[in-house]
């Protein structure tokens, strides 16, 4: 895949990717793409790729499921990941992941979309939700 397409699309559209904007002002770093920092109100913001790393913030397993997608996969983890470079986002996971714990985003799809998904970063790269 060439940089031009990978810079300006992630998992939203279908590319195993997670992009961030890092404000060329103050450096911060922000998972919302908005197009200024909420830091420092500067304009504009470059797209950088996430390098996937981070380390679990949170996890919680989510019984009952609000769509008939989700209601066959339940019960399924929600992790929260803080990423090594700053921004905390929201992943699934698998029930055997602990605050603290190294992660790796992948990504597995549902569908016709692509859904972020966080393995222990010592485990095999298979994606399995």
């Amino acid at each position: 895949m060439n940089d031009e397409i990978s810079a300006q699309h992630d998992w939203h559209d279908g590319v195993p990717a997670l992009l961030l904007e890092c404000c060329r002002a103050c450096g911060h770093v922000e998972y919302f793409r908005r197009g200024f920092c909420p830091r420092c109100g500067s304009k504009p913001m470059d797209t950088v790729s996430a390098s996937g790393l981070g380390r679990v913030h949170a996890v919680t397993q989510v019984l009952r499921a609000a769509t008939p997608e989700w209601k066959a996969r339940a019960p399924y983890v929600i992790v929260l990941v803080d990423l090594d470079e700053g921004p905390r986002v929201m992943t699934h996971g698998s029930v055997d992941l602990a605050v603290g714990d190294a992660v790796r985003i992948s990504y597995f799809p549902i569908g016709e979309r692509l859904i972020p998904l966080v393995q222990p970063l010592d485990s095999p790269t298979k994606v399995t939700p």
